[in-house]
């Protein structure tokens, strides 16, 4: 085969030499930052003539392998492999060191290559970050053997590699020849699938606000498959904040494999630990979980069947291989996203700091294009995930539980706690920094623990791990503290429960995007993304990002929309409104019966709302939301919605039944708004408007506006569904009326009132 397959290093050690248990028993590893500054270290303390990071490369047959070898000593003739840690080496298990020499053995190979040696001295230097101390192992080993060596890796590969050159070959022929799986496209889809298609073609950032119905899903993942071949894209991702998109997305792929086109795609689905989890009474290790056990012994044979199965990679179908080879379906996931075309996930996949894919992403250099779907929920999903809240009351009862050796620098993080509580009268306050007195301590205590766990990794307590993952989270957000975020203190009511402490994001931008800028080409659509300068702006979309509002496919005729300017659903006037709008959604159902959803801005508003409709109307049926609500019970709920049913169902705004749900016909035909969906006024949505204010101008709008607005569209969006739908929505509020709220609306709704 002419054409060549490159591959790192690393990668190929861990696909031909890999053996044994999966083994995630928690061990204390060094940070990025002190991995850096332990191999500066080591490098440092060598010659002159020493040479750290360096590249090599070399081929066996069509197959390239390239990577750096972390130091190599000509004098000595010696190439290093570095690798930093904590604790107790003798701990490391063997399957670890047997990957560390044979990285070690590739690279000598390669560095005997390039520099003609007739033999070098491999060795492995373990770093203890804690003491500074180097412990060396070494190996004299003759160009020869390294050779063989270097030749036995690869051939475990080259068949693979042969595979993979073959299904991209069948890949980009088969996505060159892809039709449009529809007869047509309907009303505005076609204009956003060539919209994305240029983007992709140029590597450019598109925000594509489509209207809901127009198939948005398929519209973009189309023409992202289509420009694969020409882009030399190796991947595409498309993320979703709930499982509905993920779904969605799927469904679509299955649609585009069914069409006259024989599509060699390889799709995978990747759903949290938690849901692919055989064994959650167990812990992730061979001595206790039968799937951890053999783990990379059975991979090989799991990685073979997956990817020769001609379908897509659902959860259902990755369970299935997984028990049948007998090995975890959560980590047979995590591998086969290395050999996976289309990967379909949440979020967190890709913008989470400890994101799977952006990490595969920058190891491979792959060109990957990125769809964000139901974009308007990264911007709160982004904040949680560069958010961190460290809780008093759970130091307070790890003090009293914890070893010896923990007590007194649990007792200074108190302390320097205490000190924070102690500084304010208010129940609520905002600091500019985190003090460094808090830091410190944090910092040291973390580090106290980190030892701890260290020298007694059998006797792990899962509060005081829970603990230790938060203050590391915090740390970390601590030291990438700026503009972008807020420091506060929130004081338990009477000061018993003591302080709680946020590290809490506004701005996500800052951390968005190197993710962003990883991409060839990201697509973030939505029915909602107005205006553009807000998600421009709290996203880091870069400067050249391309808007495309995607023209409705329905007419004004379809929708009778209305503003109800009698009724004010303020907080104050909440039991005032409670009569006129029972009164007009009962006017509403007698005039046209059917099914119809009602929603409020809170449980406590809905509950007063629902009970005085049934009060009053006891022969209508209703239905409604509740809190907690698990899978089968939000099934349930949906279940009610027939065509042809009567009943109204009382839900809250921004809730499971506001967005991503699908009631076309007459499964729907009416919604009732009681809300605005503005954000409550508190503290915390008060100093995030000020932080917004000083960022952008624009605190009330970025912190209340736009995001209220954007949940009462994306809410009404679920009436109209098709061409064919007809339905009617009344905005119960009069702040509906006024012109700033009005300009944010559908440019399609005729709007009375």
């Amino acid at each position: 085969m002419s054409r060549a397959y490159t591959i790192a290093v690393r990668a190929l050690c861990e696909f031909a030499a890999k053996r044994g248990d999966l083994d995630l028993r928690f061990t204390p590893s060094p940070s990025a930052q002190e991995g850096i500054a332990g191999h500066k270290t080591v490098a440092a303390r060598r010659s002159a003539a020493y040479r750290a990071e360096v590249p090599v490369s070399g081929e066996f047959r069509h197959l390239v392998v390239r990577g750096r070898a972390d130091g190599y000593d000509p004098d000595r003739r010696l190439v290093e492999e570095v690798k930093t840690f904590k604790g107790d080496l003798q701990r490391m298990p063997p399957n670890h060191r047997e990957l560390h020499w044979a990285q070690a053995k590739v690279y000598g190979c390669l560095l005997c290559r390039a520099f003609e040696l007739p033999s070098i001295t491999v060795s492995l230097v373990y770093f203890d970050v804690r003491t500074q101390a180097e412990t060396t192992l070494e190996q004299q080993c003759s160009a020869e053997e390294l050779h063989a060596f270097f030749e036995a890796l690869c051939q475990g590969f080259i068949a693979w590699a042969d595979r993979e050159l073959a299904h991209r070959a069948q890949r980009d022929t088969a996505l060159g020849a892809l039709r449009f799986p529809h007869d047509a496209f309907r009303g505005g889809q076609r204009a956003l699938a060539e919209s994305v298609f240029k983007a992709a073609r140029l590597g450019r950032c598109l925000m594509a606000q489509a209207p809901t119905g127009i198939g948005k899903t398929i519209g973009t993942l189309f023409p992202l498959l289509k420009a694969c071949p020409g882009q030399a894209l190796d991947k595409v991702y498309f993320l979703s904040a709930k499982g509905s998109g993920r779904a969605l997305a799927l469904e679509a792929m299955a649609t585009l494999r069914r069409g006259p086109t024989v599509l060699p795609l390889r799709v995978l689905e990747l759903v949290a630990r938690d849901k692919a989890c055989e064994h959650p009474d167990k812990a992730c290790h061979g001595e206790s979980c039968p799937l951890a056990r053999g783990f990379y012994d059975r991979l090989p044979a799991a990685r073979e069947a997956a990817v020769s199965v001609g379908g897509s990679l659902t959860k259902e179908v990755l369970r299935e291989l997984a028990l049948a080879y007998q090995v975890c379906p959560y980590y047979l996931g995590h591998e086969l996203a290395r050999w996976a075309d289309v990967i379909v996930g949440d979020y967190n996949y890709y913008f989470d700091s400890t994101a799977l894919l952006h990490g595969l992403t920058a190891l491979h250099q792959w060109r990957v294009a990125v769809l964000v779907d139901e974009a308007h929920n990264l911007v709160e999903r982004a904040r949680k995930m560069y958010s961190a809240e460290l809780v008093q009351a759970e130091l307070r009862a790890l003090r009293k539980a914890s070893p010896a050796a923990l007590k007194k620098p649990l007792d200074r993080l108190h302390q320097a706690w205490n000190a924070l509580a102690r500084a304010q009268d208010e129940p609520y306050r905002v600091l500019e920094e985190v003090p460094r007195s808090f830091s410190a301590a944090l910092q040291d205590c973390t580090a106290a623990i980190t030892d701890h766990l260290t020298e007694h990794p059998a006797a792990v307590d899962s509060a005081l791990l829970q603990f230790y993952f938060d203050g590391l989270h915090f740390g970390r957000l601590v030291e990438s503290f700026g503009a972008h975020s807020l420091f506060d203190v929130t004081r338990a009511p009477g000061g018993r429960g003591g302080a709680t402490l946020c590290v809490r994001n506004v701005v996500p931008a800052t951390f968005l995007q190197p993710r962003l800028a990883a991409a060839h080409a990201t697509v973030l659509f939505s029915a909602t993304l107005t205006p553009a300068r807000f998600y421009i702006d709290t996203l880091g979309l870069p400067v050249d990002t391309a808007w495309l509002d995607v023209e409705a496919p329905f007419s004004a005729d379809q929708l009778s929309v209305r503003i109800v300017r009698e009724v004010s659903t303020r907080w104050r006037h909440r039991g005032d409104s409670l009569a006129p709008i029972v009164r007009l959604m009962a006017t509403q159902y007698e005039a046209a019966p059917g099914n119809y959803l009602a929603f409020f801005s809170s449980f406590d508003y809905l509950q007063q709302a629902a009970q005085a409709f049934a009060a009053r109307h006891p022969a209508i049926p209703t239905w409604q939301q509740a809190r907690h609500m698990d899978e089968a019970q939000r099934e349930a709920f949906l279940r009610r919605f027939v065509d042809g049913g009567r009943g109204i169902a009382f839900a809250v705004l921004g809730g499971s039944f506001a967005e991503g749900i699908d009631l076309p016909g007459t499964r729907l035909i009416g919604a009732f708004i009681a809300t605005l969906g503005l954000p409550q006024f508190n503290p915390i949505n008060e100093e995030m408007r000020r932080r917004f204010d000083a960022t952008f101008g624009t605190g009330y709008d970025y912190t209340y506006l736009f995001p209220g607005i954007r949940k009462v569209v994306q809410a009404a969006g679920r009436v109209i569904r098709t061409p064919s739908d007809r339905g009617s929505i009344h905005l119960i509020d009069d702040r509906f009326a006024r012109p700033e709220v009005r300009k944010l609306l559908p440019g399609w709704w005729r709007v009375d009132g």
